[in-house]
């Protein structure tokens, strides 16, 4: 690892940061329903959207209401989807005369949009037309955003609040998400992109004539036979490309996603992206300080999350950036490997967003990850097995690791012999049940759907047989099972089994986790505060924050350890025999 590496990753770590802190305190000022900067321009909007769709946004609702107004929301946009995706063929803004899409394709998709995983079983250019990308796929990154940022408010307001069952209105907090949040960004965001040339059109395609064409004429043929153009398509991408990254979607216009360089043209753009990727989630650490009334809560989730973060992606870093030892003793000059990774990115900015895009529940890619070396692949596969809660996605990264902070008090309760305590809530038997379901459903969605794909999943579907096909597969059932939506790239996901067990797990492991939070915070919401005591854990500490690291490095981690000794690790044992 050179000193040009080292210097990517602070920079980029100062910058996320840096930026964090203004965004998270607007965002609890979006959330507390304060002035915020933007009232005078969107206020008189937001007032009409209420009225047009006969909300009361002052009305509370508690953690049963606000769970129903979120499901109900999800399942219609997973039917309209559906509905757009099945009958693209005869509908409008088709300009490539593309036909509607397999119907298991068609139902794995909706649920991955819908459920903020953009698990992508298709190529985006050939299969889904302008339409469908704008109206379906594109407002659904908007919404499953919006989703998780409000559950994450209630959530917060769950641990707040005091003796009362009221979390909020889930539909002014969506509202107020998209409005003053995501579609503001995604503005900034999406001219930045078409500044440095990424497309923003309605043309559906454009003919690039290739270098070596005969000079002929417009039809003329190369020397070899092949045609002298190559037919690029086009569309709305710039649009798509920024919610996906500041909604932690990472569903791509293109089939190859931000390795494209009309998703991703420039190193520019590369750093851009990433920051959008985890600039939310670090954010919400800081709203949740101020929404509890102690801002040093949110600087300890920060700090754990940050550190975590810091020390995977410096391992993926490391192991990508060293030469393949299967090569060593042959005449070559050693180096970082450079397959499947674009050269505008290099290997430091490929496995710099392998990590941030794991770490953060978005799943876009710049570099083909089954590419990777074993251990470089293994890094970003554990990042999504520890829960995705190292940053996450909006709102759900936060939430998530509250939940393990829940768990890491009632250990340590255990081990002082207290009453557990979190922001002077009292920590009981409901409050641990609830975590520790969240916590347990998507390792058993990724363990056991593994499992089943090696039993009964198409034998064709893995590219290698070995223990990397093994890696392909899990890594696979670990995205869908904690809402990612990465995948290796050499797993063929388009056959009946792939969507149908990868669309069960992206839905279990969406609403069986969110369910759980918003009955969680209900039972917060109700409690008295507590006054501290001489007894009382400090939870913005150091020692709190080893504690939260290494509760969620052994819940997380180790779970999957057996598995990754017979994936990754036996894979990277291989390449030493190979010499």
């Amino acid at each position: 690892m050179n000193a040009n590496t080292l210097l990517q990753w602070f920079v980029f770590l100062v910058l996320l940061l840096g930026l964090s802190w203004p965004l998270g305190h607007y965002l609890a000022r979006v959330y507390q329903g304060r002035p915020c900067g933007l009232d005078a321009v969107l206020g008189p909007l937001e007032r009409r959207l209420y009225r047009v769709s006969g909300i009361t946004p002052g009305q509370d609702m508690d953690w049963k209401t606000y769970a129903l107004a979120m499901v109900g929301l999800n399942a219609v946009g997973m039917v309209a989807v559906y509905g757009l995706e099945r009958l693209q063929g005869v509908l409008p803004l088709n300009p490539l005369g593309l036909p509607g899409v397999d119907p298991f394709v068609a139902l794995n998709t909706a649920i991955s949009f819908a459920t903020n995983t953009n698990w992508q079983a298709y190529g985006g250019e050939s299969t889904m037309s302008v339409l469908t990308q704008m109206l379906g796929l594109a407002v659904q990154n908007f919404l499953s955003a919006a989703t998780g940022m409000a559950v994450a408010a209630a959530f917060i307001r769950g641990i707040a609040r005091r003796e009362t069952r009221w979390l909020g209105n889930f539909w002014q907090d969506l509202t107020r998400s998209v409005l003053y949040v995501l579609l503001p960004l995604s503005l900034v965001l999406a001219l930045a992109l078409v500044w440095q040339g990424v497309p923003q059109t309605f043309d559906a395609v454009v003919q690039a004539r290739l270098l070596d064409a005969p000079a002929a004429g417009p039809d003329a043929a190369t020397a070899d036979g092949r045609p002298d153009r190559q037919t690029i398509v086009l569309g709305p991408v710039a649009s798509q490309v920024a919610i996906k990254q500041l909604g932690t979607n990472g569903g791509g216009y293109y089939n190859v996603n931000s390795a494209h360089p009309l998703e991703n043209p420039t190193p520019l753009t590369n750093l851009l992206e990433m920051l959008a990727i985890l600039l939310i989630p670090a954010a919400f650490c800081h709203t949740f300080g101020v929404m509890v009334g102690d801002r040093r809560q949110g600087l300890a989730v920060l700090a754990a999350m940050t550190i975590l973060f810091a020390g995977f992606s410096l391992l993926t870093l490391q192991a990508e950036s060293m030469p393949n030892p299967a090569l060593a003793g042959i005449h070559l000059e050693p180096g970082p490997s450079l397959e499947g990774k674009e050269v505008r990115f290099g290997p430091a900015g490929s496995a710099l967003w392998a990590a941030a895009t794991t770490a953060a529940s978005n799943g876009s890619v710049n570099a083909m990850h089954d590419s990777f070396s074993p251990l470089g692949g293994m890094w970003p596969m554990l990042l999504m097995q520890l829960g995705e809660v190292v940053f996450g996605g909006v709102g759900s990264g936060l939430y998530g690791m509250l939940v393990f902070a829940l768990v890491t008090v009632f250990v340590a309760g255990l081990m002082v012999g207290r009453t557990p305590e979190y922001c002077g809530k009292k920590i009981e038997p409901f409050e641990t049940k609830m975590a520790a379901l969240a916590i347990l459903i998507p390792p058993f969605l990724c363990l056991a759907g593994t499992a089943l794909a090696t039993m009964a999943g198409p034998a064709d579907a893995v590219s290698n047989p070995g223990p990397h096909g093994l890696s392909q597969m899990l890594y696979a059932m670990t995205s869908m099972g904690n809402n990612n939506g990465s995948a290796f790239a050499g797993l063929t996901a388009t056959s009946p089994f792939w969507t149908i067990a990868g669309g069960i797990a992206m839905f279990v492991s969406r609403y069986w986790l969110i369910l759980p939070v918003l009955a969680l915070a209900g039972s917060l919401a109700g409690k008295k505060r507590l006054p501290q005591s001489p007894g009382t854990l400090p939870t913005h500490g150091p020692i709190f924050v080893a504690l939260l690291m290494a509760v969620v490095l052994v819940v997380g981690a180790l779970t999957f350890v057996p598995a990754l000794a017979l994936g990754p690790v036996a894979e990277h044992l291989a390449l030493f025999q190979a010499r």
